[in-house]
């Protein structure tokens, strides 16, 4: 027999996790708001319950999106999403990206949630200024 989560969940619509725009809006958003996000809580934003498999598929996005954003001169946002448990990026985006940022040191520990956060600031002050430039565009006065 079902359980009644599992009937209320049936009734959500589901977001493909391969869809990369809306892991962007999700994680765009996250952005503005200086806020990180869990594997799990960008999954049920996407309407779908946690589990390994969908985790990895997400990492796949994850890696689609963070190539999207290089080509267009923005800041990676796979290091917004992270473990519950230690607030830290998954093992992929150790291995893939923080070579490439010239980070040597260990995945977990101090020195890692000090690399993590100085990335996750970078992140966030560049969508709040992109925030506050579109803000500002649109606030001004039509000329006549």
């Amino acid at each position: 027999m079902k359980k009644p989560r599992d009937l209320i969940l049936l009734d959500v619509p589901e977001v493909p996790i391969s869809d990369v725009a809306a892991v962007r809006r999700i994680l765009v958003a996250a952005a503005k708001e200086g806020r990180a996000m869990s594997y799990a809580g960008v999954l049920d934003a996407l309407g779908h319950r946690f589990t390994r498999p969908k985790m990895r598929a997400l990492c796949k996005t994850l890696d689609a999106l963070d190539n999207q954003a290089a080509a267009a001169g923005e800041p990676d946002l796979a290091v917004l999403v992270v473990r519950e448990a230690d607030r830290l990026p998954g093992q992929g985006w150790w291995v893939g990206k923080v070579q490439e940022m010239g980070y040597q040191g260990l995945w977990t520990g101090e020195q890692a949630q000090a690399f993590v956060r100085r990335e996750q600031k970078r992140v966030f002050a560049y969508w709040s200024r992109k925030a506050k430039k579109l803000r500002a565009k649109t606030n001004r006065p039509s000329r006549a």
